[in-house]
């Protein structure tokens, strides 16, 4: 049996929640779409990492320093998700960024790697949100950071 203070605790719980739940919801786009990527974990493969392995917070979304496995294709570098014109998304529009992450494809044809995980996640996305996060990355300060080129299966690993 609960007694009265148990149910209380896990009703204020609850209201938290979803009162939590509902200001997320009417956030405005560009910090929706900031909210969205924090739990999506983007900044988690996007971002270089010090050596002890903590992101590099003043380098947030501007490629990622360690090579992601991609099965047959390799490993390559999570790339800049800053607008910056000639490394990163500079030259993609919004409508170009959620198909990107609804679909896999890139406005130049080319299909992501699944490591990325469009396939399995992104495109379980609705519009409304898909658009929030493009609008939080073009919103970004562009910084200029060309990662390394993909790493082929036939590559010996470096330590």
């Amino acid at each position: 049996m609960f007694s009265i203070s148990q149910i209380f605790a896990v009703a204020a719980s609850a209201l938290t929640l979803s009162a939590q739940a509902a200001r997320a919801d009417s956030l405005d786009p560009l910090s929706r779409g900031a909210y969205l990527a924090r739990i999506t974990g983007c900044a988690g493969c996007h971002t270089p990492r010090t050596a002890a392995g903590e992101l590099v917070v003043d380098r947030l979304m501007t490629g990622g320093d360690r090579p992601i496995p991609a099965g047959a294709l390799g490993r390559f570098y999570p790339p800049n998700l800053t607008p910056d014109l000639e490394t990163g998304i500079g030259g993609w529009s919004v409508d170009d960024l959620i198909r990107v992450l609804k679909s896999g494809v890139a406005p130049d044809g080319r299909i992501l790697s699944t490591a990325m995980p469009w396939r399995t996640q992104f495109n379980q996305l609705n519009d409304a949100d898909a658009r929030a996060i493009a609008i939080y990355l073009k919103s970004l300060p562009a910084v200029a950071n060309r990662v390394p080129p993909p790493i082929p299966m036939s590559a010996k690993p470096t330590p």
